[in-house]
């Protein structure tokens, strides 16, 4: 695990202890279980490949620690409602306030501007922000195998399948694939970023392909739930994905799914963008 990780899963447990003396765990439990239906964010996902176009989850972020501050003129509304307009199939959130400027409110405000499915992304490391996430509105969560152990990933998808949230687990390698693997969702996310290094390379989604897919149609019709010989996943590509033709080599390899923020953040209109890289 990476130095920043660590500071970030450190500072992580600080604010979930002290929302937890703000609002109990069951409080927040019941919150979540009243909230407004969720956006199935799969059957988005999966609309968009079965008619034979890429899936991108938009990434709405104002900074990242490795790059500062991506966009000064920050509106989450705006941008969501011009992701939906030119074709994203989710939305993808940042609400890590210390390291990525994010807030609660920027996830609640994006989805009240379009109708597509939205991701909380952050790092979860106790159940209580599954909760917490489903009461802000979120209909997906992020799992970094990094960050959570195999039986806590299962604990966690448990949660949020328990509230009808899909989820997406994130891997670097090999060895976190495996972990991944033993869950149900089918959603596998590929992050070319190495956390130790913050070097991308989207050769790390192509290494790790055959272990997830062992076919050549690596972006097919997925069955909800997976299974453990690749069957059912869906390879969500994540991390360094700039141009039209960094597109069209995971297109060749069979990936169809993708999460973008930073090409998006820093173009004057990030749904434009979305449009211009996959048109």
């Amino acid at each position: 695990m990476s130095d920043i990780l660590n500071k970030i899963l450190t500072v992580k447990a600080q604010e979930v202890a002290a929302a937890r003396a703000q609002k109990s765990l069951s409080a927040m439990r019941a919150e979540a279980e009243q909230a407004a239906p969720t956006r199935d964010f799969v059957a988005a996902i999966h609309a968009k490949i079965d008619s034979g176009r890429p899936a991108v989850i938009s990434e709405i972020k104002k900074a990242s620690p490795s790059k500062g501050i991506l966009r000064a003129d920050f509106n989450p509304a705006q941008i969501a409602a011009s992701y939906q307009h030119h074709g994203a199939a989710c939305l993808s959130v940042l609400t890590d306030e210390q390291f990525f400027q994010g807030c609660p409110a920027y996830l609640q405000q994006a989805r009240a501007a379009c109708n597509l499915p939205v991701l909380r992304k952050d790092f979860m490391m106790d159940e209580y922000q599954i909760y917490q996430a489903r009461a802000m509105g979120a209909d997906a969560i992020l799992l970094i195998a990094a960050a959570l152990d195999t039986k806590t990933m299962q604990a966690f998808e448990y949660i949020a399948f328990s509230l009808k949230m899909a989820v997406l687990v994130e891997v670097h390698n090999e060895e976190e694939l495996d972990s991944a693997l033993q869950l149900s969702t089918p959603l596998i996310g590929v992050n070319n970023r190495n956390l130790r290094t913050f070097e991308v390379s989207l050769q790390n989604t192509l290494d790790l392909l055959p272990r997830i897919i062992p076919s050549p149609l690596h972006g097919g019709r997925a069955k909800r739930g997976g299974n453990q010989d690749g069957g059912g996943r869906i390879v969500v590509t994540e991390s360094g994905i700039m141009t039209s033709d960094d597109v069209k080599l995971m297109q060749r390899h069979g990936v169809n799914s993708f999460l973008v923020g930073e090409a998006f953040m820093r173009a004057d209109d990030p749904g434009v963008e979305l449009a211009r890289v996959f048109g």
